[in-house]
């Protein structure tokens, strides 16, 4: 149904923040007067760094941050849902991040806000401290500081963080009312050619491409020696002998060296959808059949007289 990003300096109550609005949304939903479409019932998620196992010392450096990050958007990539309203509750600092989960929304197609919890960075460093006196979980001087230099606002002119709610620290609540509109009425931006899924080949699909055009190539060549006169030969896959594949061939001998050329080419064409994926619609079937038959429609158009 939606996806909240809520973005902030570290320390500056972004978990408070989520808590209010999570308590916000469920009570909307469980209105009498709320009816939602198609009969789902809603339910609302929050994802924080301490749920998914990410510790306030992996920003201390790149090597750990990364990984957690991909760890945090693997969450909310399993999370998303029509009857979900998801709630990230993590620094988010990066605009790139924040694009990145924008378009996961999209291709998701469900809606997005962006919540800013705003603190100046003086109180922030004075309630990282007060969690380090209570044994609580807090960031190291250098990292908090290098946090801060680092954080990359959030901006309502950009379409990945709008639309955009800012909260100041000194706001006893979050506008929950302009939220709920926002991602109970807001457009609901479709996937476009770089928010789509690449639909990617299965992992044994290099060595069925290999194998299929490789004997299919030995089997053009012995077929061809026992039936010169014929335009017409059945191939069978060795893996699959029930499958078979009718080629027509032109009426003159064809070279080992043409078929070798061709299969060359066939394979260079498909090597790169496999490793790069395909925007095809639909499931790509990278079955040996159905490479066989590709394969064999490619060796008719190549050989054409």
């Amino acid at each position: 149904m939606a996806l909240i990003t809520i973005s902030g300096y570290p320390s500056s109550g972004k978990t408070h923040r989520a808590l209010q609005l999570k308590t916000f949304l469920e009570s909307k939903l469980s209105e009498p007067d709320y009816i939602s479409a198609g009969g789902r019932k809603f339910k609302v998620v929050i994802v924080s760094d301490d749920s998914v196992g990410i510790k306030k010392q992996d920003y201390d450096n790149a090597r750990t941050e990364k990984p957690a990050r991909q760890t945090l958007f693997t969450t909310l990539q399993r999370l998303m849902a029509p009857d979900t309203l998801l709630i990230i509750d993590s620094l988010n600092y990066i605009k790139g991040f924040r694009y990145q989960m924008y378009c996961a929304a999209r291709e998701m197609k469900v809606r997005v806000s962006t919540v800013y919890v705003v603190a100046t960075a003086e109180k922030c460093r004075e309630w990282n401290k007060e969690r380090r006196e209570k044994t609580e979980k807090s960031y190291s001087d250098e990292t908090f500081e290098n946090l801060l230099m680092r954080y990359e606002e959030p901006s309502s002119m950009v379409r990945w963080d709008s639309p955009l709610f800012t909260v100041p620290w000194i706001d006893e609540d979050i506008p929950g009312e302009d939220i709920w509109k926002a991602i109970t009425e807001g457009v609901i931006k479709p996937p476009n050619a770089g928010t789509q899924a690449v639909a990617k080949a299965p992992t044994d699909a290099l060595r069925t491409l290999e194998t299929i055009t490789t004997s299919m190539v030995s089997s053009i060549m012995s077929e061809q020696s026992l039936s010169s006169s014929s335009s017409s030969i059945t191939i069978y896959l060795p893996s699959a002998p029930d499958v078979k594949v009718h080629l027509k061939l032109p009426p003159r001998n064809i070279t080992l060296s043409e078929l070798q050329r061709i299969k060359r080419q066939f394979v260079t064409v498909h090597k790169k959808a496999i490793t790069l994926g395909t925007t095809e619609k639909g499931a790509v079937d990278w079955s040996e059949e159905s490479v066989a038959r590709k394969f064999k429609d490619y060796v008719e158009e190549n050989l054409k007289p």
